[in-house]
């Protein structure tokens, strides 16, 4: 009964079972180990780090969080802003857009 469960294993798996033979070659064979090179080129971890151009570095909206320098708005930007409110006037606006 094993041996027909056995048949059938092979012919799924494709594997066969090894022989006297193909245990002797394994045995004889000798593992070989090799040593793979370090990716850095300095000591620097920032050399290890995947480059930038994935993920959310892609998305332009994303970029204003690795800014470098405060955003100074052009002129026509700050002339058409309106004069900034008082504690009292905010306060009021508060409890109008509160009152329901």
């Amino acid at each position: 009964m094993s041996n027909i469960v056995n048949n059938i294993k092979e012919k799924v798996t494709g594997k066969h079972d090894s022989s006297d033979a193909s245990k002797q070659n394994k045995e004889e064979e000798e593992q070989t180990f090799t040593i793979q090179p370090h990716p850095a080129k300095t000591n620097d971890p920032r050399d290890l780090q995947p480059s930038l151009g994935g993920g959310l570095n892609t998305n332009p909206e994303v970029g204003a969080f690795h800014a470098r320098e405060p955003y100074i708005p052009p002129s026509q930007i700050t002339d058409n802003l309106p004069p900034p409110q008082s504690r009292e006037e905010l306060r009021a606006r508060a409890q109008e857009l509160n009152k329901e």
